[in-house]
């Protein structure tokens, strides 16, 4: 591929490092993603750029890897390093918890790092607690929503990660705040599972999809199923792309976390298969220029 890509959406870590719960042993099928055993080892940016050899990557931002929270500032210190020795990645998104009431103390200490440009809280909640990565809805929360407002007074984007059925609320909540950009993780995760789940994350999509400072990524296929197909999973694909237009979608690899479910080459090949009736411009935005400028990156694209 020689268009430019900015992967929107990586993950690294030295296990060794930082406190990770969820890539610590022992390992099971039970929880939303099954087994992680298989990517419970280092990932560094050495390891990332030989993944990702074959496709033209001019930069990549880091979403929180699930660090313990008492490590969050500790991985955003770590990963300011590895980008000033390395060059990746070139923005950070780290993690804060915003219900928690001091959380602006957090908020204003990660923001003083160069490239972070944003906050990530998997705030997942289901009904089925197999489903659920949270143990409540935090978004339901007036804490949560007091939190997620002090992250404008920092300039700092969130990174959504969460199930259709909590959209609703949280785009009422996203309206009052058009000051605070926000990135929908891994396609709005729909549950196909549920009874009425594919009319919930399409209800849920147009809500978001309808504000403006909204954006959404092109990732995590192996979450609608984990034994994906090109066909299974490009519907989803194409009403997303549909619904943000080309200019509020961003490809992202996601790795090495879709490794769980599939080679990279294949999610790379299927994002670049179902844009290839697109414009040049469009290609672009979708694989580098969208998370270059949503993410303030300052690339030369």
């Amino acid at each position: 591929m020689t268009i430019a890509f900015v992967d929107a959406h990586i993950h690294l870590w030295e296990l060794a490092r930082l406190d990770y719960p969820w890539l610590t042993p022992p390992f099971d099928e039970s929880g939303p993603n099954g087994s992680v055993a298989g990517i419970a080892r280092d990932f560094t940016v050495a390891d990332y750029r030989a993944l990702m050899a074959d496709w033209h990557v001019v930069g990549a931002v880091h979403v929180d890897a699930g660090a313990a929270p008492h490590h969050a500032l500790a991985e955003t210190e770590w990963l300011e390093g590895v980008a000033d020795a390395e060059g990746l990645p070139s923005g950070i998104i780290g993690f804060a918890a915003l219900n928690d009431p001091s959380v602006g103390r957090l908020l204003e200490r990660h923001a003083a790092y160069p490239r972070v440009r944003g906050i990530r809280q998997i705030v997942n909640w289901h009904p089925d607690p197999v489903r659920s990565y949270t143990p409540r809805d935090f978004t339901t929360d007036e804490q949560w929503a007091k939190g997620y407002g002090l992250l404008a007074r920092y300039g700092l984007s969130f990174d959504l990660q969460c199930y259709p059925g909590q959209m609703a609320g949280l785009a009422r909540l996203i309206e009052r705040h058009p000051d605070i950009p926000v990135i929908i993780n891994h396609l709005g995760m729909p549950v196909l599972t549920d009874l009425d789940g594919i009319d919930d994350w399409r209800h849920g999509l147009r809500a978001l999809a309808a504000l403006p400072h909204v954006a959404i990524k092109l990732s995590g296929l192996g979450f609608i199923a984990r034994d994906w197909t090109i066909g299974r999973v490009r519907p989803f694909l194409m009403e997303a792309i549909e619904l943000f237009g080309t200019t509020r979608c961003m490809v992202a690899s996601d790795v090495p976390t879709d490794l769980l479910f599939a080679p990279v080459g294949r999610y790379i090949e299927t994002y670049r298969d179902l844009s290839a009736g697109f414009s040049e411009d469009e290609r672009r935005d979708l694989f580098g220029r969208n998370a270059n400028r949503i993410y303030r990156l300052g690339l030369d694209l």
